[in-house]
């Protein structure tokens, strides 16, 4: 049934003038009203008392003129706090949001609790609990209240840590030393924590450091050039050559990561806080005790250590070493490089030559082992005899053959071929080929031996002379230019030099190198076995025999006629007048047929081909000169007959 609410006397309302007051009523109810309303800023953590529980929400009175809402999931970690009247800190995003309402969260204010209490332990530079969740690239990441943070590992330990995993899981104390507000990182470190510690007792362990003290040591760290050893807090350096009295290439090869090692002081820097130490000295040295089968002639069998360009380092005991040096590594007067075939760790044989206990060296032989070959070499290698050897060095001056191990000679540049002019031995042969030899020369004293090839063949400049005499023509290849002229090859392999004025070709141009063309021996010496040749002499000796033969032709016409006149004389006086006449007229008659001869081959000669014209037109000449001068003794003489 509808409710009758009681009648209202809204006359008397007018009376009482409801929501009328005076100033100081006004001003009072104010400050009442002020007083019920806690007063809030955005942004901040505050306390709220949970009121009532829904299904998806918890609603939270804090103070103001309504009741915020914060979700259900966000109490899934403390889900005893979930109960009506107890007290919450939440974080206040907004005092009013699009639909009028507050907008809390317990997440955020926890968050911020969080990083809060991170932000003091970096300033205040306390320590903090956390735990180790996952290792990570470089590193552990840490759970600190919520938060991850970044644990290098260079920061874990004082030594180098190798298993990163054996720290997962751990609950740990670290020192908060970095933090990345924009991308909410953080940086933390436990070494830290233990350096302090390792401080008091390094201060501690110096203060009873002396030198020659033997300590205990973990080995914390290997490097190619020492160890580093823990010594409790402080650690010290055992170089690589105080390991010991023996060579190790790497210090891996003696001791390992975490071992336990006697070590003794050798010196130590109270400033730097430095110590260095021996591993070595604990033993006394071996050359000290030398076994009684060292001794200068004992054969031993060691180790190579070092090899070097001008020997060998051999190891025959740890510590004990000795020098093969190079000479002592063969018989051979020309040895190769040792680093060639000999390598680090080989075994070799050899025997001591000199031992000095108190510098601590010795020296070694290889060589000695064998028997010299040098000792009967004139019965294995005498002089005139034929062998056969390898090439084994060249110099500018000629090349080294060897016959056999220990035993070489040289055989110089001018003995290596009869014929060819070489420069350099590498022109003829190459390293490492074979080669026939004959013994020319033996030097037992100083271990020298020459050696010849060409001396295999019998000297062919004897028969040469017979070929190749002086004014001969051979056809010629000119196989080199050079400043001076060209160097030409001549039948048989031989060479002979062409000067650079005698290389002009008919033509003016100058023969090249490439060439085949006539040339005429013009210097042969049998005893330098130079022979010196031209091509240009060859048609210079050609003009002048042809002007040799016109001169010739000359004379004897002129003696022809010289005689025919001779021959009239002789008659005029015996003979009649007509007779006389009869026998001019002749004679007329001869020298009229001869000049119609003579103008006749002319003619011939200018209707040949014109190259067969310019090859004779040196004799041409010579021909009319001589053909001019005999017609003014024609015609003198015919003027005296006439007369």
């Amino acid at each position: 049934m509808p409710l009758n609410p009681p009648d209202i006397d809204w006359s008397k309302l007018d009376k009482i003038k409801f929501g009328v007051y005076t100033p100081e009523e006004r001003e009072k109810l104010v400050k009442s009203y002020e007083s019920t309303i806690t007063q809030l800023t955005e942004h901040e953590i505050i306390p709220g008392r949970i009121v009532s529980i829904t299904d998806k929400y918890v609603v939270l009175n804090i103070g103001f003129k309504s009741d915020g809402l914060v979700s259900l999931t966000e109490f899934k970690d403390a889900p005893e706090q979930l109960s009506i009247g107890n007290t919450v800190d939440v974080y206040l995003e907004s005092l009013e949001d699009k639909n009028g309402q507050l907008v809390l969260s317990r997440k955020k204010a926890k968050i911020v609790r969080i990083w809060d209490k991170i932000n003091g332990a970096l300033q205040n530079e306390e320590t903090i609990d956390g735990v180790v969740k996952r290792r990570t690239k470089g590193g552990l990441v840490v759970d600190l209240f919520g938060v991850e943070a970044f644990l290098p590992g260079s920061q874990i330990d004082i030594k180098p840590v190798r298993d990163f995993d054996i720290y997962v899981g751990k609950k740990m104390q670290f020192r908060v030393v970095k933090i990345n507000h924009p991308h909410e990182n953080v940086v933390v470190s436990h070494k830290i924590l233990i350096e302090k510690d390792i401080e008091e007792q390094k201060s501690n362990i110096l203060k009873n450091l002396e030198k020659g003290q033997v300590l205990e040591g973990i080995v914390k760290n290997i490097t190619d050039f020492g160890v580093f050893i823990d010594l409790g807090g402080l650690d010290g350096l055992l170089h690589l050559t105080d390991l010991t009295w023996g060579r190790i290439n790497h210090p891996s090869d003696l001791l390992k990561l975490d071992q336990k090692i006697n070590v003794v002081v050798l010196d130590f820097d109270d400033n730097k806080k430095r110590i260095s130490l021996g591993m070595k000295q604990l033993e006394p040295h071996p050359w000290d005790n030398l076994p009684a089968d060292l001794t200068v002639g004992s054969k031993v069998v060691g180790k190579v250590v070092t090899v070097t360009e001008y020997g060998v380092f051999m190891e025959i005991r740890p510590g004990i070493e000795g020098l093969i040096h190079i000479s002592e590594l063969s018989w051979s007067s020309h040895p190769k490089n040792p680093q060639e075939y000999i390598k680090p760790n080989d075994n070799l044989d050899a025997v001591i030559l000199t031992m000095e206990k108190e510098e601590r060296k010795m020296s070694l032989s290889i060589k000695q082992l064998t028997e010299d070959p040098w000792k009967n070499i004139n019965e294995k290698y005498p002089v005139g005899t034929k062998f056969k050897g390898v090439v084994k060095n060249m110099t500018n001056f000629g090349l080294f053959v060897e016959l056999e191990e220990g035993i070489d000679g040289l055989v110089h540049i001018s003995d290596l071929s009869w014929t060819k002019k070489i420069n350099h031995p590498s022109e003829f042969i190459q390293k490492e080929q074979s080669l026939d030899v004959i013994v020319t020369e033996i030097d037992t004293a100083n271990r020298r031996l020459a050696l010849g090839h060409k001396q295999l063949e019998e000297d062919p400049w004897e028969t040469f002379t017979t070929i190749f005499t002086t004014g001969s023509i051979h056809k010629c290849t000119i196989i080199k230019m050079t400043e001076k002229g060209a160097v030409c090859e001549l039948p048989y392999g031989l060479q002979g030099f062409a000067p650079i004025k005698q290389l002009k070709k008919t033509d003016g141009t100058q023969a090249q190198s490439g060439e085949t063309l006539p040339f005429k021996v013009v210097d042969f010496s049998k005893e330098s076995k130079k022979i010196t040749l031209s091509h240009t002499r060859i048609q210079q000796d050609l003009d002048k025999d042809s002007k040799n033969d016109t001169d010739s032709k000359k004379e004897m016409e002129e003696k022809e006629i010289a005689e025919d006149v001779k021959k009239v004389k002789s008659k005029v006086e015996k003979t009649t007048l007509a007779d006389t006449h009869e026998n001019l007229k002749k004679l007329k008659d001869k020298i009229t047929n001869e000049d119609n001869k003579e103008l006749k081959d002319e003619a011939t000669v200018s209707d040949e081909p014109k190259t067969a014209k310019a090859s004779k037109s040196k004799k041409s000449k010579t021909e009319d000169g001589s053909e001019d001068e005999g017609e003014k003794t024609k015609k003198t003489k015919k003027s005296k007959t006439d007369d």
